[in-house]
């Protein structure tokens, strides 16, 4: 594997790479575990599938999750490709700045930073909104607690967070198992319906609608990218990720299909509209032995295990930035001076930023579901997917020097071109679905402002890297160049899970 920090590329001031992240910490299994949890799995079976079907009545949901799992999985191709040569924790910006220019990568990385915060602290609002509902009190007050715990986790090494988070997911996806083997076990009208898979049933005009949620359910899958500096193995991240979005495509779409199955594909939709339904826990229920019980704790602790590891991601963004200079380098600030196992000033960061949002919400008065989660995290969903269509970009007009000596047509080319085709897509629908994916009243321009936020963040990523053009030559020619070599950092003694 060709060394992108050595020759070939402009010199970067030293005072800029201060300090490397613990390198060696992550397994491949590691890698996989941040993606999936980031995804959550019980978050999407209590609260995805059943909105989804509520909002869009799209009965041919579980295909629905196969095709856009299939759209995801080839964009992260050339994403994972570009990830594994450029080795920056700010993935998107490290791949933009090396495909398709510095002022790209800096634009990418400004989007990322707001689309990672936004998913990351609408999980606050989901969070408060559940405890309030089962334990009472304000739900900030409930936020506020999760926001100290993740914030805790966030400054310690990674080897526990990954820990919390293989405990977390194992007993996730155990639920998710129990769930669909008693729904099919009892399903509605005595015989299985395979309805969820019959491609007619995307001929409606709610499949836009359920194309953009299940996009948001697979959005966190591309987290093992950030984590290139810290893995055994490069090569794993290509593994990890795409690994990842085949298991929770099958999960979330069997999922689907057994909710479909126990409630009738044609009442299903109506059920998961009425709250009084209980859905998914009410099927649990029925299995006895306290799984409603588990599931609903299990949910929360998801909650909490989604934002830690959205939390990691965001960390390693704002230290690897800083570490160049195109951020304040008082936020690449660490207690090593040559390794760290957690980047301390991004992690800190991303605390104030979530305290700020959260706080303003709670002042305001405004709903932490309808407003906070809702809004925030369709906006995080959205810029997430344009990053990876802009990654897929990038990995096709990749100049020779980073492919590699003897590049694979697949990864470099076919399978990106195939995903930013299917990509663009489900972008479009996205976009022109947004009304209704936030509830907001026919002909509001409100929804819209969504995009124009992703657009106006990337145009001043443009702006600022025009300037340190001009002004910071030195930290410009830098741009997505400022990793350690090799052997400048030791490898740690002991590797993680």
């Amino acid at each position: 594997m060709p060394e992108l920090s050595g020759a070939g590329w402009p010199a970067v001031s030293s005072t800029h790479v201060q300090v490397a992240l613990a390198r060696r910490t992550l397994t491949p299994f590691g890698l996989w575990v941040f993606g999936a949890a980031a995804s959550a799995p019980m978050v999407v079976l209590a609260g995805g599938i059943v909105a989804t079907y509520a909002t869009t009545r799209v009965t041919a949901l579980p295909l629905t999750f196969v095709l856009v799992a299939a759209t995801v999985a080839l964009l992260a191709v050339g994403y994972t490709a570009m990830a594994r040569q450029v080795g920056h924790p700010a993935a998107y910006y490290g791949i933009l700045a090396h495909g398709l220019g510095r002022g790209w990568g800096v634009a990418a990385g400004l989007v990322a930073l707001v689309a990672y915060n936004a998913i990351q602290t609408s999980l606050y609002g989901l969070f408060g909104a559940t405890l309030a509902a089962e334990l009472g009190g304000a739900w900030w007050v409930w936020a506020g607690l999760a926001l100290a715990a993740v914030g805790a986790l966030g400054v310690r090494a990674i080897m526990l967070s990954t820990r919390v988070l293989v405990a977390v997911l194992a007993l996730s996806l155990l639920i998710v198992a129990v769930f669909v083997v008693a729904a099919v076990g009892q399903p509605a009208g005595g015989e299985l319906s395979w309805q969820g898979f019959d491609a007619s049933g995307l001929a409606v005009s709610g499949v836009g609608g359920a194309v953009a949620l299940c996009v948001a359910a697979f959005m966190g899958v591309d987290a093992p990218g950030s984590l290139v500096e810290e893995a055994v193995d490069r090569r794993s991240i290509g593994r990890a990720t795409v690994a990842g979005v085949a298991v929770l495509g099958l999960v979330y779409a069997l999922a689907a299909w057994a909710m479909g199955v126990a409630v009738g594909p044609d009442t299903v939709a109506g059920a998961a509209a009425d709250p009084a339904s209980g859905l998914p826990f009410s099927i649990l229920a029925g299995v006895g032995g306290g799984w409603a019980a588990l599931a609903e704790v299990m949910l929360v602790f998801a909650i909490v295990t989604s934002m830690l590891a959205f939390h990691s991601v965001i960390a390693r963004y704002v230290f690897a930035m800083a570490r160049e200079g195109v951020l304040p380098a008082g936020l690449a600030r660490a207690s090593s001076a040559t390794r760290v196992s957690a980047p301390r000033g991004g992690s800190l960061a991303q605390t104030g930023v979530a305290a700020v949002v959260v706080g303003a919400f709670a002042v305001s008065g405004a709903d932490p579901m309808a407003a906070l989660f809702t809004w925030l995290s369709t906006l995080g969903a959205m810029g997430l997917l344009f990053l990876l269509l802009a990654a897929a970009v990038a990995a096709m007009t990749a100049p020779e020097r980073l492919r590699g000596p003897r590049p694979g047509v697949w990864e470099w080319r076919l399978a990106p071109a195939l995903g930013a085709l299917g990509g663009a897509v489900v972008l479009a629908a996205m976009v022109l679905n947004v009304g209704s994916l936030l509830g907001a009243a026919p002909g509001s321009p409100y929804p819209f402002l969504l995009p124009l936020i992703i657009c106006a963040t990337a145009a001043l990523g443009g702006a600022w890297a025009g300037h340190l053009r001009e002004y910071r030559p030195e930290v410009y020619a830098g741009i997505g160049r400022g990793t350690p070599k090799t052997h400048a950092v030791p490898d740690t003694v002991n590797v993680s899970i």
